[in-house]
């Protein structure tokens, strides 16, 4: 680093837990940040603010008008414009050092393993749960860590699922694939959000992707939900499921 990085990321290396060897490993890594709406923003943001060196960042989707209610990294004069590549120019206006590619196709099939593959860490914010099983899979085959993140009216919910953890579980752990109506349950267009929630649970995804890549502190554990009326959280176990069709003994299992 030099003199200008060393400045600008002072208030990180200052922290025992990074100090300049993990922030070094942070401008070193690649985070692969899938989905660029309400939970992308933030983590694009955060992400390339904090240093992470390179990002990609993948979304199908256009800037419609009800969007600025909630996805900061775009505003007015990007309506229209691809999502991927409007928060890609939001986050290099907060850091231009940082890498950042824009993929602007749907990440699906072979494009989305090699997608996984070349990434240190894979955060989910997108809203269907064929998307989610889809980055799932990738993850538990490229061996990469997953932050999945979820907010919907005024509940929010955070996992990682690791696969280098020894019988950590996937995300098909906690949620079986196969349940009835759960897919349309995920969407903002149909069921609303509030729009802070996402910038909480979005923020809490890029804390521990920095926390992944820097090396600090340990990885969170298990599945944490955030009732924003009643400002109430909660945390639960998720045991690895044997039974689970990705992870599980004897098809899936590491």
């Amino acid at each position: 680093m030099n003199d200008q990085a060393l400045l600008r990321y002072s208030r990180q290396i200052m922290l025992e837990p990074i100090e300049i060897d993990g922030q070094e490993r942070l401008l070193a890594s690649h985070a692969l940040v899938i989905g660029a709406g309400g939970l992308g923003s933030p983590v694009a943001l955060y992400l390339a603010a904090a240093g992470v060196g390179r990002l990609t960042l993948a979304d199908d989707d256009a800037v419609e008008l009800s969007n600025l209610q909630r996805q900061i990294a775009h505003g007015e004069a990007d309506l229209g414009r691809a999502k991927a590549e409007s928060a890609r120019d939001a986050a290099l206006a907060l850091n231009p050092s940082c890498q950042i590619a824009a993929v602007t196709e749907r990440l699906e099939g072979a494009a989305l393993a090699r997608a996984v593959e070349a990434a240190d860490v894979v955060l989910d914010c997108t809203d269907r749960f064929a998307s989610r099983y889809a980055i799932n899979a990738a993850c538990r085959a490229a061996g990469r860590p997953l932050i999945s993140g979820a907010a919907i009216r005024f509940g929010g919910q955070l996992a990682v699922f690791d696969p280098r953890a020894p019988d950590g579980p996937c995300y098909a752990c906690l949620y079986p694939p196969g349940a009835p109506g759960e897919d349309e349950e995920l969407r903002c267009a149909e069921n609303g959000v509030v729009a802070p929630l996402v910038g909480l649970i979005g923020s809490f995804q890029a804390l521990e992707a920095v926390k992944l890549l820097s090396g600090a502190g340990r990885a969170h554990q298990g599945l944490s939900t955030f009732d924003g009326l009643t400002g109430e959280w909660r945390h639960f176990r998720v045991p690895r499921d044997p039974a689970c069709p990705v992870c599980g003994h004897p098809c899936g299992r590491d």
